[in-house]
């Protein structure tokens, strides 16, 4: 399935209704466990803290998205989602080496916190090249990202 990658940041989120309502689907779809909150208030607290969430486009919808967080360093990935009726078509793998691509250019490291990762997204973060850091805190791609620095989305 050819997806590309759309950011979504407080701007976009306003100005998008579509990726509104994709974002809160996707979200909805997602198990129970996997949100701090609920869909709407997890949403709106992670833009309003200055985060952003990259997601996987097709044919104009947005069918899965990570929440990411970025810092002086790296950009930090949790709470990944597919929606439904997309899931197990490579959809969640498309959008981890999308993003991976986009930290890349802009010089970050793409890092997953390890504390309460669900086995089967260690799994997966481990068939996609990620590792677990020396410190057990975190998983990072293996070799690290290279690239140059520039300012977030």
């Amino acid at each position: 399935m050819p997806v590309t990658l759309h950011l979504v940041d407080h701007a976009a989120w306003s100005e998008d209704a579509q990726a509104r309502l994709d974002l809160q689907r996707i979200y909805a779809d997602a198990p129970a466990e996997r949100l701090p909150a609920a869909v709407d208030d997890f949403i709106r607290d992670h833009l309003a803290d200055g985060h952003f969430f990259g997601c996987a486009r097709f044919n104009d919808r947005l069918l899965g998205a990570v929440a990411v967080r970025s810092d002086r360093d790296a950009w930090w990935l949790s709470q990944m989602c597919v929606r439904k009726p997309t899931r197990r078509r490579g959809v969640g793998s498309r959008l981890l080496a999308l993003i991976s691509r986009s930290a890349r250019d802009r010089g970050r490291q793409l890092r997953v916190p390890a504390s309460q990762l669900p086995m089967p997204d260690q799994m997966l973060l481990s068939r996609l090249g990620y590792r677990l850091h020396d410190t057990g805190d975190f998983f990072e791609l293996d070799p690290p990202l290279q690239g140059q620095g520039e300012e977030m989305p």
